[in-house]
C-alpha cells in the first residue's frame, strides 16, 4: 500500500556551503518550491532527495530534502535582540525558579533605577517571579537569577536550539545537524 504524500510535508534542509546550517533554532529549511527554484537558479547543490517527485508535462524530478548553497554566507557573530532569542539564551526557562510556563522577560536592574533593554540587564522570567520581583533592585529580593544575563554569540544559540529540535526532522537531515554529537562505533 502506497501512502500519498503531501509535497508540503517535505522540506529542504538548508546547508550553507561547509555543510553547517544556517539557523539550527529556527531550524533552517525551505518549502519544497523554494528550494526546487534554488536548484534550478543553481544557487544550491542537492545533497540528498526524498523518494517523492514531482512532475510537470516534460520533467520528473525527486523533491531535495537536503541542499546546500554554493556560495558562502558568512554568519552574524551575535544574533538580534529580540524576546525569543532572550528566551532561547535561557533555555525557555525562568531564571528565577526553572519554570517552563507564562514566560515574559524581567530587567534585573529596572528601568526605574536606569536599568535598560539590552542582553546584559534581562533574563527569561515567569509571571509570577517577575510580578514577585516586581520592580526591586536583585540585591532587594531573595531571587537572583540562576545565570546572569549576558550577550550570547550566534553559536550559543545554536547550542541551546540543539536542545529542541522541530517536529519533523527527516533522517536525511541527521547527519547534518548535531555536529558536536559523538559517534557511534
Amino acid at each position: 500500500m502506497t501512502v500519498a504524500v503531501s509535497p508540503e510535508a517535505l522540506p529542504s534542509l538548508v546547508l550553507n556551503a561547509d555543510y553547517r546550517p544556517l539557523s539550527y533554532y529556527p531550524l533552517s529549511i525551505w518549502s519544497w518550491q523554494d528550494a526546487i527554484k534554488a536548484v534550478f537558479l543553481d544557487r544550491v547543490n542537492i545533497v540528498a532527495e526524498y523518494e517523492h517527485e514531482v512532475r510537470s508535462p516534460s520533467a520528473a524530478m525527486r523533491l531535495p530534502s537536503v541542499v546546500s548553497l554554493k556560495q558562502y554566507v558568512k554568519p552574524a557573530l551575535y544574533p538580534a535582540f529580540t524576546r525569543f532569542n532572550v528566551f532561547l539564551r535561557d533555555r525557555f526557562e525562568c531564571q528565577y525558579c526553572g519554570a517552563a510556563d507564562d514566560l515574559t522577560f524581567d530587567h534585573l536592574v529596572p528601568r526605574r533605577f536606569g536599568g535598560q533593554t539590552t542582553w546584559e540587564n534581562i533574563v527569561t522570567a515567569c509571571s509570577s517571579c517577575n510580578l514577585r520581583k516586581g520592580g526591586r533592585m536583585p540585591q532587594n529580593t531573595d531571587m537572583q537569577p540562576q545565570q546572569m544575563p549576558y550577550q550570547p554569540t550566534v553559536h550559543d544559540l545554536h547550542h541551546n536550539g540543539r536542545s529542541f529540535p522541530p517536529n519533523y526532522l527527516h533522517e536525511s537531515w541527521m547527519d547534518y545537524l548535531y555536529w558536536d554529537v559523538e559517534l557511534e562505533p
